[in-house]
């Protein structure tokens, strides 16, 4: 009785037993070579990514550690407003800047001429430090939530290494030069995606002009902002284009972090160590601005996003065990949309399933997940996607049965089991032949002797 309950409790466990999902995830590959004419970005390193898709349109030394200059403030800016989320501020909030923040700055530095002792709000020293870039309103902000700046700025590189980011290393809340104060693109990248999730981010960096009203020290003063591609008349101005933060000094060069919107594309760019020089005709030009705009363009004008899959398209079949089914139809869990090379041979695209077994067992539930697909163009993977049974499969009861019967004597356990009890079987048969014989051989031998010792001869006729 104990050994039929253990085999239903183990049969019912193995009916249980369930799958593990595959979260679909998108790339894309550094440069489309082949595909589309080479931009020729001359810059330290460049960054193109499509924020739709996550694809990487172009890259240029993305992952060198390089010098951000005020690019920093984007960091800033983002524990700001996760700090208004978390209710440690508020926009209205009214700060004091003291002495003790104000410390240390270049005189010749990026400001908005805030004085010890003067007050503002969260909201204008953020606009003083994403649109005219102002140093001392990121370590205003930096004591503010943290109590210090050099408390700050450990909060700062803690968040980037919780974002991902592996080649940055944060000194300061603005951006001042130090050796020990360096980033890279692909982590530039991480941080602005992270900022873009709040909306304030965005509203503030995207902002021509704001004008902060008088404070206790200072009459009202309008803030032009240092993006000449968000400004209107500005040679550089792209109406395509918007936010982030410009950042610039003699060790790292012009930088640059913007997004752009077109159509519907939506793509985040990413400049760093780009020259400024100037031209015959004696105009300067500022190559951050130059390469972004360049970059979007190129974009705009080589790609597009194109359907690879349909929710409901069939995307192969997967064989199926344990049924009279022999095969299950599968469908992508989500529609795969791809920014690709406009006129790009879709034939070329390589389509990868793999299972998570095969053949795969009923019974199946329509909306399992059965696999992943994998979709790559000449070696490089653009995209996967959880594959999903179109339709759900009964299992048969005598296959089951039979699979179960068969897994339960192909364990070590019931193997053991079964060879003692072969043991036994065979201990107990020769026992029992034993004692047989020996019954046998002493119970003839009295009969016998009594039989022999009665005997007297042949009889005599009377």
């Amino acid at each position: 009785m104990k050994t039929k309950r253990f085999i239903s409790v183990f049969f019912l466990a193995l009916l249980l037993a369930g799958l593990l999902a595959v979260p679909a995830r998108a790339a894309g590959p550094d440069v489309w070579s082949g595909k589309v004419t080479d931009p020729q970005v001359q810059a330290k390193a460049a960054l193109l990514v499509d924020r739709k898709t996550g694809a990487v349109i172009y890259a240029l030394n993305e992952h060198d550690e390089l010098y951000p200059a005020s690019l920093t403030k984007i960091m800033t800016c983002l524990l700001v407003l996760e700090a208004i989320d978390e209710g440690r501020l508020k926009l209205s909030q009214e700060v004091t800047a003291t002495p003790t923040a104000l410390e240390g700055l270049a005189e010749d530095g990026s400001t908005a001429g805030i004085e010890a002792g003067e007050i503002l709000t969260v909201e204008q020293l953020l606009y003083c430090l994403m649109v005219v870039s102002a140093n001392e309103a990121g370590a205003i902000l930096a004591e503010k939530i943290s109590g210090s700046v050099d408390s700050f700025v450990d909060r700062m590189n803690a968040r980037a290494e919780e974002l991902g980011c592996e080649n940055t290393h944060f000194m300061n809340p603005h951006g001042y030069h130090d050796s020990l104060h360096y980033t890279s693109a692909w982590d530039l990248y991480l941080i602005t995606r992270a900022a873009l999730e709040h909306p304030m981010f965005m509203t503030v960096c995207d902002a021509a002009s704001h004008t902060v009203p008088a404070t206790n020290m200072s009459e009202e003063r309008t803030l032009n902002n240092t993006n000449f591609l968000i400004r209107s008349g500005r040679e550089y101005y792209n109406p395509d284009v918007h936010g982030v933060k410009t950042g610039s000094h003699s060790q790292a060069g012009n930088c640059l972090v913007t997004t752009a919107q077109h159509a519907s594309m939506d793509l985040l760019c990413v400049i760093l160590g780009a020259e400024r020089t100037q031209d015959e005709k004696g105009i300067w030009w500022t190559y951050s601005f130059v390469y972004t705009d360049k970059l979007y363009n190129w974009a705009f004008d080589n790609f597009s996003y194109q359907v690879i899959l349909k929710e409901d398209d069939a995307a192969g079949e997967a064989p199926v065990s344990l049924s009279s089914t022999d095969h299950v139809t599968l469908r992508p869990a989500q529609a795969v949309e791809l920014l690709l090379p406009k006129g790009a041979d879709l034939e070329e695209l390589e389509k990868t399933v793999v299972l998570k077994s095969d053949p795969v067992e009923a019974p199946i539930t329509e909306g399992d997940v059965l696999g992943s697909m994998t979709v790559s163009l000449d070696g490089e993977e653009l995209a996967e996607v959880d594959l999903l049974a179109f339709t759900s499969v009964e299992a048969s009861r005598i296959r089951v049965l039979w699979r179960d019967v068969k897994e339960f004597f192909s364990t070590t356990a019931a193997k053991a089991a079964l060879g003692v009890v072969l043991v036994l079987a065979a201990v107990l048969g020769g026992w029992k032949l034993l004692f047989s014989r020996r019954r046998y051989r002493y119970g003839r031998s009295v009969g016998g002797g009594g039989r022999r010792g009665a005997y007297r001869g042949p009889r005599r006729r009377r």
